[in-house]
């Protein structure tokens, strides 16, 4: 099933769901453990309707949820097809059934709260060094270039955050590896707002919004990254 764009993750109006780096992601309140494995479980038979389910991760008050195919199709500029993890329509039909389920179970939505962090290294020579790192973080080398047409590692289990590798040496070696922090949106302006006046500093806003670097007090840089379009408006 092809990937789909940006444009049309927006135009789909997942209202309670955001796309942060390669998935749909949501985050429901729930009041206790119990209320929130009902939820999962009735969210497990909407999955299983369509054989295609979610990650799901719970905590105190919450049920966090990700949607993403590990079969999704990308045509590079050539016409090359490649098979990649990514959103794809799959993905946003269970997305509209789950937020049903949700509101069955009278359950808020947080889209505001959702987040993902990803590793990345700045390096001209990420061939060499990925299977190092395959190997560090996942132990298994097919973690390479698992589910990407590049290097990045990315493990299965989800245990790890993803390590993407820049194509160029960086300006400043002292500091090669930086944060990705994906973000709703909306979010964006406030989590940068807090960074700063907590005495970071925005350092390049070029590719606002999409990416904005922020560095600390010693200089140590990472990125707030919005990785889709809000929705249009009219």
């Amino acid at each position: 099933m092809d990937m789909l764009r940006g444009e049309q993750i927006a135009e789909a109006d997942l209202t309670e769901w955001r796309k942060l780096a390669q998935g749909l992601h949501a985050r429901y309140l729930v009041d206790d453990f119990a209320s929130g494995a009902r939820f999962v479980a009735a969210v497990g038979e909407a999955g299983d309707t369509v054989g295609h389910h979610p990650r799901v991760s719970m905590g105190p008050g919450y049920v966090d949820l990700t949607l993403v195919s590990d079969d999704a199709i990308y045509r590079d500029d050539d016409g090359n097809e490649h098979v990649v993890e990514w959103v794809t329509q799959r993905d946003v039909d269970l997305a509209r059934r789950i937020t049903e389920v949700a509101a069955d179970h009278r359950l808020d939505a947080d889209p505001d709260s959702v987040c993902v962090i990803e590793l990345g290294l700045d390096t001209g020579r990420s061939a060499v060094v990925a299977p190092v790192w395959a190997a560090l973080l996942t132990g298994r080398a097919d973690s390479q270039g698992r589910g990407t047409p590049s290097d990045e590692v990315r493990d299965a289990t989800g245990r790890v955050p993803n390590l993407w590798f820049g194509e160029d040496e960086p300006e400043e070696a002292a500091q090669r590896f930086h944060l990705e922090v994906y973000v709703a949106p909306e979010e964006a302006e406030r989590r940068i707002a807090a960074a700063v006046a907590a005495g970071g500093t925005v350092v390049d806003d070029s590719d606002a919004p999409s990416l904005t670097v922020v560095a600390d007090q010693d200089g140590n840089r990472g990125v707030l990254c919005v990785a889709a379009p809000a929705k249009a408006e009219g």
